[in-house]
């Protein structure tokens, strides 16, 4: 498949058939997204592929906790909208699989020389290790895709993600930072409408 056929193809997937993923298959996807441009080439990913159906559902548990334990407002649509932020934060329990996709925090040349502290020079440019997260998880979902698999990028899940940390085993230099559910679709939904490019560029000559 053309890359550009991957990108025009990937869409979120959410339901999935129950047919295993082969483990090959997803150690494929996790070195495709480690090819993925990272800060200084620093590569501060770790990847942990759960297949187990009782550790996933233990973790989807865990975050539907976390997520009734935030008090609601006033509003009528409260139960229906924290329902709804449950189901998007737990469906990946259904899945064949998820990878789950830590980093480890980066330390900038720049902190050797100066009298500012990590976190604030991670703001001022704008929190490079996690832009290199994400481009890692592009090219897991781009892999997915070209691999006839569907894959779904999740962050609600960590919420809880002190909890999942210690079920995954994740070593304490490791932040969790996104699930990638994987499986066979068990539909594909329509495309949703994008946005027209000259809507959203701009050109400086």
């Amino acid at each position: 498949m053309e890359l550009k056929q991957a990108i025009e193809k990937r869409s979120s997937i959410r339901t999935y058939k129950q047919d295993p993923v082969p483990p090959e298959d997803l150690k494929e996807m996790v070195r495709l997204a480690s090819l993925a441009p990272s800060v200084a080439n620093f590569q501060p990913w770790k990847f942990v592929i759960v297949t187990n159906k009782d550790l996933m559902r233990d973790m989807a548990r865990k975050v539907a906790r976390k997520i009734e334990e935030i008090p609601p407002n006033e509003s009528r649509a409260a139960k229906n909208v924290k329902s709804q932020v449950e189901w998007f934060a737990t469906f990946f329990q259904d899945a064949p699989a998820v990878i789950a996709v830590a980093m480890e925090p980066y330390e900038s040349v720049l902190e050797k020389g100066v009298v500012i502290d990590h976190d604030e020079i991670n703001r001022q440019r704008n929190y490079p290790d996690f832009q290199s997260a994400g481009a890692c998880i592009q090219n897991m979902l781009l892999a997915a895709v070209d691999m006839n698999y569907g894959a779904c990028w999740l962050s609600a899940p960590m919420m809880a993600k002190e909890a999942l940390s210690s079920m995954l085993e994740l070593e304490d230099k490791y932040q969790l930072v996104a699930f990638v559910a994987v499986g066979i679709p068990e539909r594909v939904p329509p495309k949703k409408q994008v946005k027209d490019v000259d809507e959203m560029l701009k050109i400086i000559e």
